[in-house]
């Protein structure tokens, strides 16, 4: 029970990793948030989280577009109301897209900054406002990615928001410590989500292959020997929001299976 009695939001939080680190969350103690984009999402999340044996008193469901800052400042206010505060935060949403550098769009530009960067920093920013009105600290987690340590030729634009991401986990980790914030990152590598179809199907297309081979191919290069699961995840984000980690600040974690070491 590392968690006990503390309450998480985590953004993106209805499926995939997201939802892996929602079930942990309870499973140590904690009331949680599932804030999402996808309302039909969330319903299910929640349904498949209570039919687990999660009492719906420690659960909370939350639409949210952390690209719309009065719906960030909304759902802050909310969450404080319900529950009477945040003490984690896992900023998890993020959209993806790729192309080559000569075929990216500004709309492709945008939408991914607008989630990926903007996104979190205002949802993290308004957040943290709450935890030093609170006077109680708190955990912040930022997803970054394995594409943030690197560049990737048709990922341009991805691999410079995650890499963001990054940046920005070591400013406001540097500058809200003082406030007993700790704010840290995880940087997963190629995790086999719902996504991983669509992303296999923009490589099968960029790169003339059947589709299903670049996934496996993938697979096969991790040196652990296979792509991560969202529950891999789990446990490094019970880790960061917990008193196990309260000398760790401004870092972001490599979960990946050994593919990128820093």
């Amino acid at each position: 029970m590392k968690l006990k009695d503390k309450i998480g939001v985590i953004t993106g939080g209805a499926r995939g990793i997201g939802l892996a680190i929602a079930r942990a969350y309870l499973e140590e103690g904690a009331s949680v948030v599932v804030a999402d984009i996808d309302q039909g999402a969330i319903d299910e999340a929640l349904t498949t989280l209570q039919g687990e044996g999660h009492a719906a008193e420690r659960l909370m469901g939350l639409r949210l577009d952390v690209c719309d800052r009065q719906a960030i400042d909304a759902m802050v206010e909310s969450v404080t109301e319900r529950f009477g505060g945040i003490d984690i935060l896992v900023n998890n949403a993020a959209v993806f897209d790729m192309a080559p550098v000569l075929e990216v769009t500004e709309a492709s530009y945008d939408k991914q900054f607008a989630v990926n960067v903007k996104g979190l920093f205002f949802t993290l920013q308004a957040v943290a406002r709450a935890m030093v009105a609170r006077g109680q600290g708190g955990r912040i987690i930022n997803m970054s990615s394995q594409a943030g340590r690197r560049g990737e030729p048709l990922v341009s634009l991805y691999c410079a928001t995650k890499a963001a991401v990054i940046s920005l986990t070591q400013s406001c980790g540097l500058d809200l410590i003082k406030h007993g914030i700790r704010v840290n990152g995880i940087a997963p590598g190629v995790v086999d989500t719902p996504m991983w179809e669509e992303v296999d199907a923009l490589f099968a297309r960029y790169e003339q292959r059947p589709l299903g081979e670049k996934k496996r191919l993938v697979g096969e290069a991790v040196p652990y020997g296979r792509m991560g699961h969202p529950d891999d995840y789990a446990g490094p984000a019970v880790f960061l929001a917990s008193d196990d980690s309260e000398y760790v600040v401004a870092q972001t974690l490599n979960v990946d299976g050994g593919n990128w070491m820093s």
